[in-house]
């Protein structure tokens, strides 16, 4: 039978009715392992009780007004977001996006209110991801994505990651700001060092940039700090972050300076949907949860065991595995087999894990993983990395 739905999504030939902790439960009762989380959202785990309890407790008040009107748990949540970080304000949307549009108007903003309008480009770096409308893909410049939508939307300098002195040469009189990924996930989980960083801060501060830091998939205690730059030490001017922040719900994030912010006055940008009654409720929910007393402190031990198991992986399976890359629970298998045919392997292992970029499989488990569940993962890793052994010796011979 034909789908009544537009054909941009490759769906693997799974749906699942429910969800516990770090598993799901497909309709005809198997159950899987998710280490892919709904790409880095579901950070709590699915049906999380807390969670549960504050949507439905909210959904049976308010469901949504419009920021035409105060909305009291937005004060609150931006105000514990903005204790909890480098930030004086919030600005709350639906998507990582959105977030990120939001931080790219605000650095131009921030320019033109300040007598430089001329000041609009914005360099980022090539292998990034910053989101699928017409502005963040040109930010990414990746041109899988771009093509046949027409001219690229200007305003946007690529230089190679990790080439410091191409970074400095892209920076002229129209530049505005920097946008970086502290660990490029679709591009690859390629982390950026923290040394580099710092220099990129340095750097801002020398050519008066604003730094723009995209933490949708790296924020909200992915890495075992609220948000990744916190290991590097330098701060952002403005930050976008989204997915583990609802939890599964859908809900976007732009944090900034009061002085990275001074543009944006009433009218200056808005949305009708975000920041709304249902997603405030969720979002200071996932705060109790990940600020709470030994949460992080559970993400960075979890964490380090995952990496140490994963460890011995390139050296048992060499031909299969070459490299593990990443921080906290934002991991990658670097591989010397094609990454989706890596990916439907562990599937059928029933283990969840996501292609991305540079032939790298992300593991991105819930924050609430276990050790046991760790363990469970790995062994399914195994045995997905000897059957590719095994078949590369049987083709061999």
């Amino acid at each position: 039978m034909t789908s009544a739905l537009l054909p941009t999504y490759a769906r693997a030939p799974i749906a699942f009715e429910r969800g516990e902790g770090a598993w799901l439960v497909a309709r005809g009762g198997e159950r899987y392992l998710d280490f892919g989380a709904g790409i880095a959202v579901n950070a709590l785990g699915h049906a999380h009780p807390h969670l549960v309890e504050a949507l439905t407790t909210q959904a049976q008040k308010l469901w949504h007004t419009s920021n035409l009107f105060e909305i009291p748990d937005g004060e609150r949540l931006g105000q514990r977001l903005v204790d909890a970080s480098f930030a004086d304000v919030a600005f709350f949307c639906n998507s990582g996006a959105e977030a990120n549009e939001a931080a790219i108007k605000m650095a131009r903003k921030y320019h033109a209110a300040g007598g430089h309008p001329e000041r609009y480009r914005i360099i980022t770096f090539e292998g990034a991801f910053h989101g699928r409308t017409l502005a963040t893909l040109a930010a990414g410049g990746q041109q899988k994505y771009i093509e046949g939508f027409g001219p690229k939307v200007d305003g946007f300098d690529q230089v190679p990651f990790g080439d410091h002195e191409a970074l400095r040469a892209a920076i002229g009189p129209e530049t505005a700001a920097v946008m970086i990924e502290p660990i490029q996930g679709e591009g690859g989980v390629r982390p950026v060092p923290p040394q580099c960083l710092r220099g990129l801060r340095a750097l801002c501060d020398e050519h008066g940039l604003m730094l723009i830091m995209d933490e949708v998939q790296t924020g909200v205690g992915r890495t075992g700090r609220l948000f990744a730059h916190e290991w590097s030490g330098a701060a952002p001017d403005i930050m976008s972050a989204a997915k583990g922040i609802g939890g599964g719900f859908p809900l976007g994030l732009c944090l900034a300076t009061r002085e990275a912010a001074r543009g944006m006055v009433a009218g200056s940008h808005g949305t009708t949907f975000g920041g709304n009654p249902l997603a405030m409720a969720v979002g200071n929910a996932v705060l109790d949860v990940v600020l709470g007393d030994g949460f992080l402190d559970h993400v960075q031990r979890v964490a380090l065991v995952l990496k140490q198991k994963l460890g011995a992986l390139p050296d048992r399976y060499p031909h299969v595995v070459t490299e593990i890359r990443g921080e906290g629970l934002m991991l990658g298998l670097k591989l010397a087999v094609p990454n989706t045919e890596f990916a439907a392997a562990a599937r059928a292992e029933h283990l969840l894990v996501i292609p991305a970029g540079d032939n790298v499989v992300r593991l991105l488990p819930p924050l609430i993983v276990t050790e046991a569940d760790v363990s469970e993962a790995v062994a399914r890793l195994e045995v997905t990395a000897a059957a590719f052994t095994a078949a590369m010796r049987g083709a061999a011979e």
